[in-house]
């Protein structure tokens, strides 16, 4: 299982607060029963938390073991629908040094930087 992100280095965290990705460690690691891809970094926001449910995929509601999201809130997303946000103008920032390098299969690196989010 790959431990480095886009940028070929050590994969950081991504968000233990609220605990995020496929393991729910705070890491976006992933692996072949990881179907969604959960391996980017995102800086949630207003925009992308409406985008997302109206997308049929409600990230700001809290469920059983999951907290809802908000503003500001770091989550690993799924590499085709972050794209897919990206396509639609509504793409959020991400982190690259806590994006797994997988992404790379389905985001170029080219576009990943235009979303960096700078700290």
């Amino acid at each position: 299982m790959s431990q480095k992100n886009v940028l070929g280095s050590e994969l950081k965290s991504c968000s233990c607060n609220p605990m995020t990705g496929w393991y729910r460690d705070g890491a976006c690691r992933t692996d072949i029963s990881d179907q969604g891809m959960h391996t980017v970094c995102a800086v949630i926001t207003k925009e992308f938390l409406s985008y997302s449910k109206a997308q049929g995929n409600d990230l700001s509601t809290p469920q059983l073991g999951f907290p809802g999201l908000k503003a500001g809130d770091r989550w690993c997303l799924c590499a085709p629908r972050w794209k897919e946000a990206f396509e639609d103008g509504m793409a959020p920032l991400i982190v690259l040094e806590a994006t797994e390098e997988s992404t790379l299969k389905i985001i170029d690196i080219d576009t990943l930087k235009k979303f960096s989010h700078k700290n």
